[in-house]
């Protein structure tokens, strides 16, 4: 009596392991790059909604050859002696958002806070700092800084730090942890949609040569909410012909 391989198995033990993995700091890119996958393969198991905001399903089922793979990356794998320095950065500045000193941060993870703040400014960093941040943040994004040795003068200055430059928190990355490595997506943390309608508006009246009423059309918003997105936007008002 033969038996056949199965095509099909069950997709949930593979999802609760890339949920550990991601509890250790690891991301969809870092995944599929040791389990030899692609990123998108590897988010399907856990993010019913799509970068592009489409609802799907959650995968029920995996191929056993991707199931294999994913459950062989284990939580230990070292991380490379270089890697890209936007998840190392955005967790730095996640932390300050919630009223974390960039000098109690490196204090935390064994450097100076002139060492870190060079780091933050690399695009590549060594393995071993990623990873020490990636332990500093796990510890440190649920505790109140002015109850762990934070002045709340400092604490309060971190997060105007913060506030003006739009950092996200560690809430906005929570559900974001897939893409917190990569450099092409662009959060959009404090922005309001009116910057948002002023920006599109900009984009379509300089390249496609529309006037206000045409563009606010496309945007599908009144003229008038045009008008005040640009007034309260200035920076990104085109002067054109209603």
């Amino acid at each position: 009596m033969t038996t056949s391989t199965p095509t099909r198995t069950d997709a949930e033990p593979v999802r609760r392991h890339i949920r550990t993995l991601y509890a250790a700091g690891f991301t969809d890119r870092r995944i599929a790059a040791i389990a030899g996958l692609a990123p998108e393969t590897v988010s399907s198991f856990t993010r019913p909604i799509n970068r592009a905001g489409n609802r799907k399903g959650v995968k029920r089922t995996c191929t056993p050859s991707v199931a294999s793979k994913i459950l062989a990356v284990r939580a230990e794998d070292a991380l490379p002696g270089l890697v890209d320095a936007t998840a190392t950065r955005r967790r730095v500045q996640a932390l300050i958002a919630i009223g974390w000193p960039i000098e109690h941060i490196a204090r935390h993870i064994g450097v100076t806070g002139n060492h870190l703040r060079l780091a933050m400014g690399r695009p590549r960093v060594y393995g071993r700092t990623a990873q020490a941040v990636i332990d500093a943040y796990n510890e440190l994004k649920d505790k109140r800084p002015h109850r762990n040795g934070v002045g709340r003068v400092e604490a309060s200055r971190a997060r105007r730090r913060a506030e003006a430059n739009r950092w996200p928190r560690p809430a906005y990355w929570a559900e974001r942890m897939d893409v917190i490595d990569d450099p092409d997506f662009e959060p959009l943390y404090g922005v309001t949609r009116r910057e948002i309608v002023a920006q599109d508006a900009n984009f379509i009246m300089r390249t496609a040569g529309l006037n206000k009423a045409a563009t606010a059309a496309r945007l599908g918003v009144d003229k008038s909410y045009l008008d005040h997105a640009f007034r309260d936007h200035p920076e990104y008002a085109i002067e054109v012909a209603a």
